[in-house]
């Protein structure tokens, strides 16, 4: 496979918990035959094309949680992995503020192509690390991906500041939701900003509601995770309310 169009790298294969972490919009690399779309350079680095600090939180939480991390090395530009192909918002010809330019006009073998060559070998690859790792563990795992978003979108401010979605099983995002926000540090909200009437639940549907696990998407507002040393402290904050949330409905948070 070339190199520039490599979409999925896995961290931490191996590792023992019944447990999955995804980052699927963890990279803003654009492969350089598509010209970066036509895009500047603050718009490459903005949060259009990919979810800032998501990475950096989603990488030491897999490392202490002892799961393997499943993440994406193409912008969601080039191909959004958490819509399905059907959806006009996979291959976007504009963001919220910006037009892309590189994916006007795409016709329909075009864009199958796109999800051939970016979208299809990830899934591929999460598929096998699900199956791999409920073989090791015996049992369903959970999938758990991470993802930020925005403090502000179409002009208006968010003040939530960690969603906890979920499809059609609900029991995980909202236990974790109540665990969170007992602790009182930050807003927590259940299907927050976004939910699955937002068309944002493909990935916890193809790989976790369709083969009966747990799945949970967790949302960081991005302005509590846009620095290395803020994302760290992010991860450590979780850490026990994931631990807890994972354990079931009669675990103890850790002293």
């Amino acid at each position: 496979m070339d190199d520039d169009w490599q979409t999925v790298e896995v961290i931490g294969a191996g590792r023992g918990a019944p447990l999955v972490v995804v980052c699927e919009h963890a990279a803003n690399h654009i492969p350089a035959s598509l010209d970066g779309l036509g895009l500047d350079a603050a718009a490459r680095a903005s949060h259009a094309a990919w979810d800032i600090g998501a990475l950096d939180v989603a990488a030491p939480l897999a490392r202490a949680l002892d799961a393997p991390l499943v993440a994406a090395r193409i912008s969601r530009l080039v191909y959004d992995l958490n819509r399905p192909l059907e959806a006009a918002s996979a291959i976007p010809d504009r963001s919220e503020v910006f037009d892309v330019p590189g994916n006007r006009g795409l016709d329909a073998s075009a864009r199958q192509e796109r999800h051939d060559r970016v979208a299809q070998p990830f899934h591929d690859r999460l598929a096998e690390v699900m199956a791999a790792q409920e073989r090791q563990a015996g049992t369903p795992v959970t999938l758990l991906t991470i993802h930020s978003f925005t403090p502000v979108f179409d002009g208006q401010p968010r003040t939530v500041e960690l969603g906890f979605l979920h499809n059609a099983d609900g029991n995980l995002a909202r236990r974790a939701c109540d665990i969170e926000a007992a602790r009182g540090t930050y807003d927590a909200r259940v299907n927050e900003p976004y939910g699955p009437a937002d068309g944002v639940g493909h990935m916890l549907k193809i790989h976790g509601d369709d083969h009966g696990r747990p799945a949970l998407m967790l949302e960081i507002r991005n302005d509590l995770i846009d620095t290395p040393d803020r994302a760290a402290a992010m991860a450590d904050h979780l850490l026990p309310m994931l631990r807890q949330g994972l354990a079931g409905p009669d675990a103890k948070a850790a002293e």
